[in-house]
């Protein structure tokens, strides 16, 4: 008996329900109308002849079949990727001297750099991590070919490729205590989340005090869980022993941070490229972080 091929469109819409959670989340992702993506599914069942979903009116999970489907498929769409970007690009090769701070989506950087290394093989990436000041310093140095680093203040240098919603953070069991000073856990100036904190505070005639100076993001993150005070960061730093606080009388409305590209332009550009059209385009199926510039 013939086997039937998975089609790969059907599995690019299977995994994007899966990964976003909804089939109106995932039609945005693959670009089709939700009912397209659902018919897609209901197709891919008929092949395998198994439920990949359990539906409800309330929630949508995997079966043991589809989380089986799931591993198997990623897999797939990422070899029919790396061959389809073989033949249609220049294959890249060489050393990209790359900084990265330490604000870009934390918790999904390292599977996006697993996966680009398996696609691009031949790319060597010298990586330095750190705060953005730091970065750039680095780049206008000539020791970086390019950085991704956040929008510094009002200056138009880069490209953004990614937005979230920065939130004021505390630890799981806080109790805001709005007749006190605020307690705030900062890194030390200059930096944006410092002087944002402050001038949100301002706005609302809220006393503060500096409870905990760390030198990075990692001990910020750290600080906060750990009870020593409120800080500043975006909402994809939210881990377990932290919430979010939305009590706008005491903690004001805050903007969205942007996360740009510095060094398309260099001399480096074809290395360049391929890392940021990859990240733009995995990040662009990931709507529950946040929105990717055009």
């Amino acid at each position: 008996m013939r086997v039937p091929d998975l089609e790969i469109d059907l599995l690019r819409a299977f995994v994007a329900v899966a990964e976003t959670g909804s089939f109106t989340a995932a039609a945005g992702v693959v670009g089709r109308s939700q009912s397209a993506v659902s018919q897609k599914v209901l197709r891919l069942e008929e092949i395998l002849q198994r439920r990949v979903f359990d539906r409800t009116s309330r929630a949508l999970s995997l079966t043991r079949d589809g989380e089986r489907l799931l591993v198997a498929a990623r897999r797939m769409l990422e070899f029919n990727d790396s061959v389809v970007r073989g033949l249609r690009e220049p294959d890249a090769a060489g050393t990209l001297r790359l900084g990265i701070c330490e604000d870009f989506i934390p918790g999904e950087l390292p599977k996006l750099l697993a996966r680009f290394s398996r696609l691009y093989p031949n790319l060597h990436i010298d990586l330095m991590t750190g705060l953005s000041c730091s970065l750039l310093d680095a780049y206008d140095g000539g020791r970086l070919d390019a950085v991704i680093a956040k929008k510094d203040g009002n200056a138009r240098r880069g490209r953004v490729i990614w937005r979230e919603p920065l939130v004021w953070l505390a630890a799981a069991d806080h109790r805001p205590d709005g007749s006190r000073p605020a307690r705030l856990v900062m890194l030390p100036p200059p930096c944006t989340y410092r002087d944002l904190m402050v001038s949100a505070l301002d706005s609302v005639r809220r006393e503060w005090t500096a409870a905990c100076t760390a030198s990075s993001l990692m001990g910020v993150q750290a600080a906060v869980a750990g009870g020593l005070g409120v800080t500043v960061l975006g909402r994809s730093f939210v881990q377990p022993g932290m919430q979010i606080l939305n009590a706008p009388e005491h903690w004001p409305a805050l903007p969205m941070t942007e996360i740009t590209v510095v060094g398309e332009d260099a001399e480096t550009a074809d290395l360049v490229r391929p890392l940021v059209s990859f990240l733009t385009e995995s990040l662009a199926g990931n709507r529950s972080r946040g929105p990717i510039a055009p």
